[in-house]
């Protein structure tokens, strides 16, 4: 007997349709593993810390971006493949819409489908050489201001190597999947998922000539605040964060997990783009 999840966003249409998905399963004598309560939290002390059931043939996800992260935390670092039906404003990482779910999930069950590989970053918040929070992102990571109108300073370094402090709103750090989140929106670069880069993007950077910077996913990227920087957060995959400061150096680098995102056979990440973005060509 196959056991699949379904993770639903707390959406009246939603919850409908998994309920309809659950019933279409178990009559098919598929067992449904069900979570609904993934909301993000301010503080990643205060997050769901339950992992999938590690003998799931597959998740599937009904909601937008935020609750298919949620879903990504929720398999961990385990190798469950995961598809994203679209019931929100954007969703990016959703390969199909509400009204293709039934095809798409025959498919799944049939075998008929391909995995890709996201990459996802795994970050680290070191102080005084204690390890106070070790996460994995798909997206990206933020370091922004909570609350007051003043700039952060940002000292960044590649493999040990100082590049700049950032005097800036704050600063993003994205995979290339990210790179159509947060930091598409702050003047970043679209990077298509197939590009083995890191993205470092500053939020409205006082100096001009701070730009958004691609490096290899081979790099080891650190991030410190400079003295006078105050009330910044870290937060990650906007799922939940954690208050820094000047003692703090927070570790980035490649991931050992990536996740596996379903693709159906006739889903090109371009049209999804040109579909998003509305660009000439697209079908919206």
């Amino acid at each position: 007997m196959k056991k699949v999840g379904v993770v639903v966003k707390e959406d009246a249409e939603a919850i409908k349709k998994a309920d309809e998905l659950e019933s279409w399963m178990q009559s098919r004598d598929i067992e449904v593993v069900r979570k609904e309560d993934l909301r993000p939290r301010h503080r990643i002390a205060d997050m769901d810390k339950s992992f999938a059931p590690p003998d799931l043939f597959c998740i599937f996800v009904l909601g937008g971006d935020g609750t298919f992260l949620s879903a990504v935390r929720w398999i961990g670092d385990q190798n469950i493949p995961i598809l994203g039906i679209k019931f929100g404003e954007v969703g990016f990482l959703a390969e199909i819409a509400e009204d293709s779910l039934f095809f798409a999930a025959e498919a799944v069950l049939n075998n008929k489908f391909v995995t890709k590989p996201r990459m996802r970053l795994l970050v680290k918040v070191i102080r005084e050489e204690r390890e106070l929070a070790r996460e994995t992102v798909l997206n990206d990571i933020v370091v922004n201001k909570k609350a007051l109108a003043r700039l952060a300073y940002i000292e960044t370094y590649i493999n040990d190597h100082y590049m700049t402090t950032y005097s800036a709103d704050g600063l993003i750090v994205a995979t290339p999947t990210g790179s159509t989140a947060y930091s598409l929106a702050a003047g970043g670069p679209i990077i298509h998922p197939g590009v083995p880069g890191i993205l470092i993007t500053p939020i409205c950077p006082f100096t001009l000539t701070n730009r958004p910077l691609v490096v290899p996913d081979s790099a080891c990227i650190k991030v410190r605040l400079a003295r006078g920087s105050l009330d910044i957060m870290l937060t990650f995959d906007g799922q939940g964060g954690i208050e820094i400061d000047e003692k703090d150096t927070i570790v980035i680098q490649k991931g050992s997990h990536p996740v596996k995102m379903i693709t159906m056979p006739d889903q090109h990440y371009i049209d999804v783009l040109k579909d998003k973005l509305r660009w000439s060509g697209s079908r919206v």
